[in-house]
C-alpha cells in the first residue's frame, strides 16, 4: 500500500537542480516553487515515463520474484491517462492492483532529475494523498486483506495515510501475519517521527537505508548517527505488540554491506557484502532501494530464509541500477 505515481525521468538535469534548488539525491514533496517542473521537463527535455511510487516499485519487484498475480497493490489514482498507464504497466509485469479511483482528480507524479549516478525526486501526490480508509472495507479489498499473508507499506504513505496504515497493521498483527514498513526517505523520520512511532509496534520488518537510519537517529536523539548496527538495534528493540515474531531491521548502505539486526539477538548484527558493479554498469540508481525491498519480501513470501531474502534483494537492486528508472529486465531472470 502506498502512493502510486507516474515517474517522469530526465537525464543530465544539473541545470534543473540549480533552478529549483534541489540536491542530487533529494526525495521531497513539491511545494509551490517546484510545481512548474512537471510541465517544464515534458516540454523542454526528452523524458522517460515509468510506473512508480515507492511501494508500487517494491510490489513490482516482489511480483518479479513470485508467480503472476501473487502480489496486489492498492493506492489512490485519478481517472486520467496516467492511471491507465500505471494499470497497463502493472498488468504487463504480473502485478494485480486494487486502486481507489477518484473521479475528476489527477494521478500523482514524480519528477526524477538524474545527474550522473544520482537522482533527485520531486513528488506531487495529487490524488495519491486522497486515499480513503473506507476503501479497505470495500468488498474487493477486504477480501484481499483477509487472504493476504504479508503486508507492506511505504513510509511516504504516513504523510497522509496514518489511519489506513494502522488499520492494516493492526489486522496483520492480530492475525499473526507479517507487516513490513519502509522508512522511504530521510524526511519521514525527521518530520513524521510521531507517525512512525505509532506504526512501529506492529512492524515485523523495518527496511531503510543509511541516510534514513541517520535521520531516525537524529530524531530519536541517539548519540552516534553513523553507527548503523546501533541504530538498527534501537528500532529492532522498540516495543512490539505481537512478541511471537521478533522485529527484524534491515539497513542497506549502497555498495557497503547491508546490516540486519533481529530483536532475537540485537547485539549480534549480521552483515551482507554487496557485489560491486563498475561505473559503466550503473545506469540509474533510482528505485534501487525499492527493488531491494521487493526482492527481499518476495523471497520471504516464497518461503526463503531471511539471509536468502537479503541476497535476493541485492540481486534485484543490482539489476535495477543497470536500467533507467525503477525497472527490471525482461524477459524475467531467475533470482531465487
Amino acid at each position: 500500500m502506498g502512493n502510486p505515481l507516474l515517474d517522469i525521468q530526465v537525464r543530465n538535469g544539473e541545470e534543473l537542480l540549480k533552478k529549483y534548488n534541489l540536491n542530487a539525491n533529494d526525495a521531497i514533496l513539491a511545494d509551490e516553487k517546484h510545481l512548474p517542473i512537471y510541465d517544464e521537463i515534458v516540454k523542454e527535455h526528452q523524458v522517460v515515463y515509468v510506473a512508480g511510487g515507492a511501494a508500487q516499485n517494491a510490489a513490482r519487484g516482489a511480483a518479479y520474484v513470485l508467480p503472476p498475480n501473487s502480489v496486489v497493490y492498492t493506492g489512490c489514482v485519478g481517472d486520467d491517462d496516467l492511471a491507465q498507464q500505471l494499470k497497463a504497466a502493472n498488468k504487463r509485469e504480473g502485478l494485480a492492483e486494487a486502486y481507489l479511483v477518484k473521479n475528476g482528480e489527477q494521478t500523482g507524479a514524480c519528477a526524477v532529475v538524474i545527474t550522473g549516478h544520482h537522482r533527485s525526486l520531486v513528488t506531487t501526490l495529487r490524488s495519491a494523498e486522497k486515499f480513503d480508509k473506507a476503501h479497505l472495507s470495500s468488498p474487493e479489498v477486504a477480501r484481499l486483506i483477509d487472504g493476504a499473508k504479508y503486508f507492506y507499506v511505504e513510509g511516504y504513505f504516513l504523510t497522509h495515510g496514518l489511519e489506513s496504515t494502522l488499520e492494516v497493521a493492526k489486522k496483520a498483527s492480530d492475525a499473526g501475519k507479517v507487516f513490513a514498513l519502509n522508512l522511504s526517505a530521510p524526511f519521514i523520520p525527521q518530520f513524521f517521527k510521531v507517525q512512525l512511532e505509532q506504526v512501529f509496534p506492529y512492524c515485523d520488518f523495518v527496511i531503510g537505508n543509511e541516510s534514513e537510519a541517520a535521520a531516525w537517529a537524529s530524531a530519536a536523539g541517539l548519540a552516534n548517527k553513523d553507527d548503523i548496527p546501533a541504530i538498527a538495534k534501537s528500532i529492532a528493540t522498540l516495543p512490539k505488540l505481537n512478541p511471537s515474531r521478533p522485529r527484524t531491521v534491515v539497513i542497506t548502505q549502497g555498495t557497503k554491506p547491508t546490516v540486519l539486526v533481529s530483536a532475537t539477538d540485537p547485539d549480534k548484527p549480521t552483515t551482507f557484502p554487496v557485489d560491486p558493479l563498475t561505473d559503466e554498469q550503473i545506469v540509474d540508481t533510482n528505485g534501487a532501494g525499492d527493488a531491494f525491498a521487493g526482492g527481499f519480501l518476495g523471497a520471504l513470501v516464497a518461503g526463503k530464509s531471511v539471509d536468502t531474502a537479503v541476497l535476493t534483494g541485492h540481486t534485484m537492486g543490482a539489476m535495477c541500477v543497470q536500467l533507467v528508472g525503477p525497472q527490471y529486465p525482461w524477459p524475467k531472470v531467475a533470482v531465487l
